[in-house]
């Protein structure tokens, strides 16, 4: 099907847009009333959530320490690094972590010392508010444009529509 364009105009005076704001400032309203309601529900619903999930937390927490005491004290009991139980699997991993100093200048300008840069990231972006400031001469020069378009913008005045 074809389509048709419009172009019959449905307001016909500044009163009708008036109006038309004040609807959707009334929906504005009303979708912030409906968000805010959710909203209320969500964080109930967490807050109970998080009641019920508390005392299976401690069990596996408490259980957790107990299971890690109990597996340290017979390390030498494991075949390998793991034992392998009815319910689950328990054991060793040798786990190792990179501790860097405070003071994290100095390591990286060690990293570019000794020619370690695929240890250091940099990331390289453009700031288009900050280029945006440039004469638009210097803009073009980079390789850059300005576009410049009337764009429509509307504001509710939505303490007038909710105080009607």
């Amino acid at each position: 099907m074809a389509r048709k364009k419009v172009t019959e105009q449905v307001l016909k005076s500044w009163d009708e847009v008036n109006d038309s704001l004040k609807l959707i400032g009334e929906a504005q309203n009303a979708i912030d009333t409906i968000e805010a309601e959710l909203n209320d529900q969500i964080t109930d619903l967490k807050t109970a959530a998080k009641e019920k999930v508390k005392k299976h937390e401690d069990v596996i927490k408490i259980n957790e320490a107990l299971i890690q005491q109990y597996t340290t004290e017979h390390k030498d009991e494991l075949k390998g690094k793991s034992k392998k139980l009815a319910f689950g699997t328990l054991g060793f991993r040798l786990s190792t972590k990179l501790i860097l100093p405070k003071a994290i200048k100095t390591v990286i300008e060690s990293l570019q010392r000794n020619g370690m840069m695929d240890c250091l990231t940099t990331k390289v972006t453009v700031n288009k508010e900050v280029l945006k400031t440039y004469d638009e001469a210097e803009i073009l020069n980079v390789g850059a444009s300005l576009k410049r378009e009337d764009t429509f913008w509307y504001e509710t005045d939505r303490h007038t529509v909710q105080d009607e």
